[in-house]
């Protein structure tokens, strides 16, 4: 039970343990030393152990501040240990945790509400990653299709994409480099270059067995990529003259993250699928399938399922995370940090405008240069800054949707110098 739950009301206030649910902790852990790490080496992980959050900033075990300009890769969108997230969870704890999905979850009913008038879908199924929404979908259009009649469903997904780590999600991923050593992978996929209406058209032409586009709206690991405008248009054009369904992965660019709740909505169309995760429940483990139309009523009691998925606490933290970025203004926000981060971005490294792209849409901001730079993130981090490399050749900065002005200035000050004198060493070598 949490007993004492806030001491204070300001941001990073944290529960105390008493009575009998005492916290043991060991001096190695005390300390952050553990001699032998009994982890499975599926990340390489940077030196550094952070054991306090607030607002944007982060604290390692050694008392240093952090200022986080990724917010956990997208998840902690109204920042780290905002007091109504803490207090709602700290409520919900002491109340219900867990029961199961063989009852009626009255927080998940209520999230699935919020999210369907959001989004103008009609249904949600929900899980507890990105992945596994995903897989949701995945498995929600093969069924759509054999329910059509199709022998062997197929779904057109894109290069560059990242969709999961499942053996689905995997084989829908347009990166080689993450699926080798897992073969075989799936059938039932067919491949496109993102952002390309034409070789869309093409497979349409041949391959009467598709049922499905899956895609995401804004590429993340993919490069921090965007569309033309009219592509998504194009998409949705596409799924209607041939009855297939448009599903979109939006659980990096879903949430606010660009300005408006999910990224489609600057495009004017609605998806017949959509997915979330991430920015969902600011770190609490939550994903979401929304469908709407000819597929809401596709799944059956036994066709799919998931034990923890929409549980009362992880639906509490994704109901206050939707009301703060309601009622604090955070997509405006978003819009106005963001805009300003890439003007200032534009201007301080004019210099390499020449080899330098700089792209963005609110708060989902990259930075492509034209060789490698993964050193950069080491290098920021002795700086004190959390930034991520991805596609080899892209910054991408994915900060809290509530960062102010000041803390933006800092972050484009400091990465615009790490990747001037990154480029100046680099040129210095040829």
């Amino acid at each position: 039970m949490c007993v004492d739950l806030f001491r204070s009301s300001g941001w990073g206030a944290f529960p105390r343990c008493s009575g009998m649910s005492r916290c043991v902790v060991s001096e190695q852990e005390k300390q952050g030393v553990f001699s032998v790490s009994h982890l499975m080496n599926t990340y390489a992980r940077l030196p550094v152990t952070f054991v306090k959050g607030e607002g944007v900033w982060l604290w390692d075990d050694q008392g240093n501040r952090y200022l986080d300009a990724l917010s956990g890769i997208a998840v902690c969108g109204v920042g780290h240990c905002h007091p109504e997230l803490t207090k709602a969870l700290c409520e919900q704890a002491a109340a219900l945790v867990h029961t199961s999905n063989l009852y009626h979850i009255q927080n998940q009913e209520r999230l699935a509400d919020r999210l369907t008038s959001l989004s103008g879908l009609d249904k949600a199924f929900f899980c507890n990653s990105g992945a596994e929404s995903n897989e949701a979908a995945i498995k929600l259009a093969r069924l759509y299709g054999h329910n059509q009649g199709i022998a062997l469903p197929t779904i057109i997904v894109m290069e560059r994409s990242f969709h999961g780590r499942t053996m689905a999600t995997l084989t829908a991923t347009g990166n080689r480099k993450t699926q080798a050593g897992f073969e075989p992978l799936l059938t039932g996929f067919v491949r496109v270059p993102y952002d390309d209406l034409e070789a869309v058209n093409k497979v349409a032409v041949d391959n009467r067995e598709v049922v499905a586009i899956l895609l995401e709206t804004y590429q993340g690991e993919g490069g921090v990529n965007f569309p033309q405008a009219s592509y998504l248009q194009g998409l949705r054009k596409i799924c209607d003259q041939n009855n297939w369904l448009l599903m979109l992965d939006e659980v990096q660019c879903g949430l606010g993250r660009t300005g408006k709740w999910f990224a489609f909505q600057h495009s004017s169309i609605v998806p017949d699928v959509m997915t979330l995760a991430k920015g969902l429940g600011s770190g609490l483990p939550i994903g979401a399938c929304l469908a709407g139309g000819k597929v809401a009523e596709v799944f059956k009691p036994g066709n799919h399922a998931s034990t923890f998925g929409g549980n009362p606490l992880a639906c509490r933290a994704a109901l206050a995370t939707l009301d703060v970025i309601e009622q604090e203004g955070l997509m405006a926000n978003a819009v106005a940090i963001g805009s300003f981060m890439r003007e200032e971005f534009k201007q301080k490294l004019h210099a390499w405008q020449n080899v330098l792209k700089i792209r963005g849409q609110g708060m989902m901001i990259g930075i492509e240069l034209p060789l490698p730079c993964g050193e950069l993130v080491s290098e920021a981090l002795k700086r004190h800054l959390l930034i991520n490399v991805t596609s080899e050749k892209v910054v991408r900065l994915l900060p809290a949707l509530n960062m102010q002005k000041t803390e933006a200035a800092q972050i484009v000050n400091e990465v615009s110098d790490l990747v001037s004198r990154f480029l100046e060493k680099s040129r210095g070598k040829q």
